[in-house]
């Protein structure tokens, strides 16, 4: 089956949403079809040219569902990229220790700055650590310490630092004890 026209398009996108910098002819590309729709469902794309993939496209037809990176070709991905149906990025995901096991969501505000990540610490697939930011800079912090899916840790931070930070010791819900940083002399 040949590439419908579409896929020039689409690899025109990808690069441009992978930041590349290198032209689709300088790529080896694979697509994927369906083979009872023929509708396009993966791209495989080696950027480089040297037999390792770089990056793995999950397409529905013409829209992108999810891009996998490896970016620095060790055969691990590093960068998961969610999209929506509009075709904005949702999130993106993040492997911490660099093995290829996504562990950490960014999500993204409306000026491209991140604006919440959330952190699976056990490394599970389950986020427990949820941190917010303003203008870039971590302001608070959210964390179900003991796995019980409740929130029982509780931080603020300002200008980088911490603030205070407050447990739930008795599994009310709420925060019983607290340490205040900023009363520190």
């Amino acid at each position: 089956m040949s590439a419908p026209p579409v896929l020039s398009t689409l690899l025109l996108m990808l690069f441009a949403f992978c930041g590349c910098g290198r032209s689709p002819g300088d790529a080896n590309v694979q697509p994927s079809y369906d083979k009872q729709s023929g509708r396009l469902v993966r791209l495989i794309v080696d950027g480089e040219r040297d037999g390792k993939p770089d990056i793995f496209s999950y397409m529905d037809g013409s829209q992108f569902v999810r891009i996998e990176i490896d970016k620095d070709e060790d055969g691990n991905i590093d960068r998961w990229e969610y999209y929506g149906s509009d075709q904005k990025l949702e999130k993106v995901g993040l492997s911490r220790l660099n093995d290829g096991i996504v562990d950490a969501w960014l999500f993204r505000s409306a000026d491209g700055s991140g604006e919440r990540m959330e952190i699976a610490t056990r490394r599970d697939g389950k986020p427990d650590r949820f941190e917010f930011y303003e203008k870039g800079a971590l302001v608070r912090a959210e964390q179900d310490t003991n796995g019980d899916t409740r929130i029982d840790r509780w931080e603020t931070y300002r200008e980088g630092a911490p603030v205070s930070v407050s447990f739930d010791t008795k599994s009310t819900g709420s925060p019983d004890v607290t340490i205040d940083y900023s009363a520190r002399p």
